[in-house]
């Protein structure tokens, strides 16, 4: 691609992540795209999180339980929605402020293809910090089918425009 100086286009940085005036209360992100979890991700995480239970790595085990099937770990489950919303919700933020009323509503399987959405629940200055402010979010997974399998409340730390790390 070699071209003259006066030849180039212009050039477009990706934009990654909201700043707090891109927040309005009552807003949905759906988050794209979904991932089809395996039951290779379902061990692997079982195992380095050193959880052994063998609802989630015995299949004659499983087979005897109320699912007749492994279950992917919820550990899991949540880490891979929470990282679903960081595009939208979090990849400005300066922490995560914290997670709370984490529901775990429906099982989910290996082969079960999961997707999330968030709502705005407030967006609001800091009071000790001038330059950011506290986005809180309501976050659902939910199964290709529709069937919601867990929900959180996440508050995160923003900055405001011209005020981030990458400004």
């Amino acid at each position: 691609m070699e071209r003259q100086e006066q030849e180039r286009s212009r050039v477009i940085v990706a934009s990654y992540g909201r700043y707090l005036e891109d927040f309005e209360v009552g807003d949905i992100y759906e988050h794209r795209p979904g991932r089809t979890v395996t039951e290779v991700d379902n061990i692997q995480f079982s195992l380095v999180t050193m959880n052994s239970h063998p609802l989630h790595c015995d299949h004659a085990f499983a087979e005897k339980s109320e699912f007749g099937r492994p279950l992917v770990n919820s550990g899991l489950t949540l880490a891979i929605v929470l990282g679903m919303t960081v595009n939208d919700v979090s990849a400005k933020a300066i922490a995560n402020l914290g997670w709370k009323e984490i529901r775990l509503i429906n099982p989910v399987f290996p082969g079960d293809t999961i997707y999330a959405r968030s709502e705005v629940l407030d967006v609001r200055e800091s009071r000790k910090r001038p330059t950011q402010g506290i986005v809180t979010t309501l976050t659902e997974g939910y199964k290709a089918d529709g069937t919601v399998f867990m929900s959180f409340e996440r508050s995160s730390l923003v900055p405001r425009r011209g005020h981030g790390v990458g400004d």
